[in-house]
This record gives structure tokens, C-alpha cells and sequence, in this order.
């Protein structure tokens, strides 16, 4: 008599839920993923996936479709309200990290091939309404789908936390971002200063810069919440060219794209209730400063594969993995809003803050700490 075959239900088709897919997928499970959307997209933007979230990719069979034209990070500049270089991150010096800056729909869609081509069906159009702890979904439709795990991987909203009371603590931070792609301009593609990511200020305001292909360049507009004129959508040309008078042309170029997001901090009390699992921004969203939030997303997507197929017991397994896997998750998230607080100081503080912080060699530990990490079932 052959063993049975265990069946998740994950609701979420972004980084995190498409890892998770891929990964139970490859170890034998049957695996279903809803998607809300009519297909699988995410916001118009780049994203930095480091070392770590790289490894996932190769640990899931994504690698190659992931980061086919993308940019390879070489180094980030921050310069001052006079546009003066106060800061100068060269990446990857001796060649053991390697750092991309890629379109994100090209991961989703490298992240759902390796799903599909393991096994997993992805259902569009498919709206969660909450979990139960027995490992049941309940969609918005009423149907409730039994399984041996329920993986809520929907995003900060996330009905399936919240149906299941998880939340520990929900912070606001201060600022937000309008995240967009624009097309590469000829120019862009040769001039020096635009092969690497550079981060601009005006007083509480910055500009985020990113190559991420021959063909687009990922721009981040950061302000703070408060800041009603720069959050405008669509863009505020004048606005931000008062702001930045060297950046005078770019911005004309951003049209009606954008979205514009607060940044939050979750923690959960656990990321777990008996069979279902919680993982990606609805169980850690964090500030976007050392990003990482799809890495750790990711890793741990993958790392709940690998804790299942180990355990036989599905709760055991979830222990486990939260035991071994949050602690790391929980310094990124740390981390990454200490390095968010200098938004608010006066300029000249700031540049002085930053400065030191790139030069003490215990912070730089710290930054590249999740970076470095090999994730669970990398090599398993």
C-alpha cells in the first residue's frame, strides 16, 4: 500500500506562497495556490534579491529564468541634498556575495514556473476569506477546501492570519514609497554614473535609482507619510524637481505610473495554529531599508518545505521551522528599521549617521548577516 500523498492549500501567489508551492511540490506534496488576481502580477517595480534569496532560487529550479537580464549590483552611492557623494557601498569586493537588482515580475514568474513545472496548480481568481486551524481554507465563496497544512501567504492584509488571530503587534512607520519601472534610456546605458543604484536626498525626501535591465530602471520616490505633496499620485512633477533639480528629467519620464505604500512592521505571536502556517509579509512585514523582505519571504517558504518533509507530524514540523528559521527573520526586521530612523534627523546628522554606520565593521556584520546566510534546503 503506497503512502499517502499530503495535499496544502497556499493562499498567495507572490514570493513567499510561490517558494513554499515549489518547494512541498518537489517533495512530493500536491499542492494548490489562490490567487486572487486574474493573473500573476506584482506592483510595477525592481527588487534586490541578495546572496540568500539567489540560493532559493537555485534551491527551487528558478535561478536562471529569474535573473536573465538583470543588473548586477556593484555598488550604491547616498548623496546629500547638494547631490554631494556622502557615502560609497562597493558590493561584493571580493566575489563571495552576489546581489541582483531585478524586474519583479520576471521572479514571480521564474517562482511560478518552478512551481507549475513541480507539480502545483496555481488557480487565479481565487479569493481566501480566513482559515481554520484543523487545516481547512475557507474562500470568499464559501467553499471550504481541506488539506493536511493551509500556508497563508497573502500579503499584510492577510485574511488568513487574521482570521486565526495571530497578530502580535501592527507598526506604522513613518514613511512610505511610490515604487514604479521606467524604461532605460540609450544614455542611461553608458553613462557611468547610471550602473549603479544610487540613493538621493532632499531633506526627508529621496530618490532611489535602479538599473535592473538594459530595458527598465526600478525609481522608488520615498517621503513621509505626512508629506501629502509628494505622496500625489499621479507623480508630482514640479514637486519633486523643486526637491531634486539635478533629477529634473527624470521624473517627467514616470507618466502615470506608481502606487504608493506605507511601510509596516508585523510580528506575529506565532507563525503557526495547528495546520496552517504563515509566512512572507503577512507574518513579517518589515521596512524595505535592507532589502530583504522578499529574501526572507522566500527562505522561508523554502525552509517549510524542508521542515515537512523531515517531520511526519505537521505541527511538529511547524514548530520546528519556526524555532530554527523566525530568530534570523526577526533581526532583519530589527535592522532594517534602525536604519530607517535617520529619516526624520536633520540632514547633516543623517549623512554623519550613515557615514558611520557604513564604516563600523560590527554594522556592516549585522547589514550583510541575512545576506550571507544559506538558507534551509539549499543544498537538501
Amino acid at each position: 500500500m503506497g503512502t499517502k500523498v499530503r495535499h496544502v492549500e497556499i493562499a498567495g501567489a507572490g514570493f513567499a506562497g510561490l517558494t513554499a508551492a515549489a518547494a512541498l511540490a518537489q517533495r512530493g506534496w500536491s499542492v494548490r495556490v489562490h490567487e486572487m488576481g486574474d493573473r500573476l502580477r506584482t506592483t510595477g517595480a525592481g527588487i534586490y534579491i541578495y546572496e540568500n534569496g539567489l540560493k532559493v532560487f537555485e534551491a527551487v529550479g528558478a535561478y536562471g529564468a529569474a535573473t536573465r537580464d538583470a543588473f548586477p549590483g556593484r555598488a550604491r552611492e547616498m548623496r546629500d541634498d547638494a547631490n554631494t557623494t556622502v557615502a560609497r557601498i562597493e558590493w561584493n569586493p571580493g566575489g563571495a556575495l552576489r546581489m541582483y537588482s531585478i524586474v519583479r515580475q520576471h521572479c514571480i514568474d521564474a517562482l511560478a514556473e518552478a512551481a507549475t513545472r513541480a507539480g502545483a496548480e496555481i488557480v487565479t481568481g481565487s479569493e481566501v476569506a480566513g482559515a481554520h486551524s484543523n487545516g481547512e481554507l475557507v474562500l470568499r465563496d464559501g467553499r471550504r477546501l481541506k488539506a493536511d497544512l493551509v500556508v497563508g501567504a497573502d500579503g499584510v492584509g492577510s485574511p488568513t492570519r487574521d482570521s486565526l488571530g495571530l497578530v502580535r503587534s501592527w507598526k506604522s512607520l513613518p514613511d512610505g514609497a511610490i515604487r514604479l519601472l521606467i524604461p532605460r534610456t540609450q544614455d542611461e546605458l553608458t553613462r557611468p554614473e547610471c550602473q549603479v543604484y544610487v540613493e538621493y536626498w532632499s531633506g526627508p525626501r529621496r530618490v532611489l535609482y535602479t538599473p535592473c535591465s538594459d530595458d527598465w530602471v526600478y525609481v522608488a520616490l520615498l517621503m513621509l507619510n505626512s508629506d501629502e505633496e509628494a505622496r500625489r499620485l499621479p507623480v508630482d512633477v514640479a514637486a519633486w524637481a523643486r526637491s531634486f533639480p539635478h533629477l529634473e528629467s527624470l521624473f517627467p519620464r514616470i507618466g502615470d505610473r506608481g502606487r504608493w505604500d506605507p511601510f509596516l512592521v508585523i510580528r506575529l505571536k506565532r507563525w503557526s495554529e495547528g495546520r496552517v502556517a504563515i509566512i512572507g509579509d503577512a507574518a513579517h512585514a518589515m521596512a524595505p531599508n535592507l532589502g530583504q523582505g522578499g529574501g526572507c519571504g522566500m527562505m522561508n517558504g523554502l525552509s517549510l518545505g524542508v521542515y515537512l518533509d523531515r517531520h511526519e507530524d505537521v505541527t511538529a514540523a511547524l514548530t520546528a521551522w519556526e524555532r530554527d528559521e523566525r530568530p534570523l527573520t526577526e533581526h532583519t526586521q530589527r535592522l532594517s528599521t534602525y536604519y530607517g530612523w535617520p529619516t526624520t534627523w536633520p540632514p547633516k546628522l543623517r549623512a554623519r549617521a550613515y557615514d558611520l554606520a557604513h564604516k563600523s565593521a560590527w554594522l556592516n556584520r549585522q547589514r550583510l548577516r541575512t545576506a550571507s546566510h544559506i538558507p534551509t534546503g539549499w543544498n537538501n
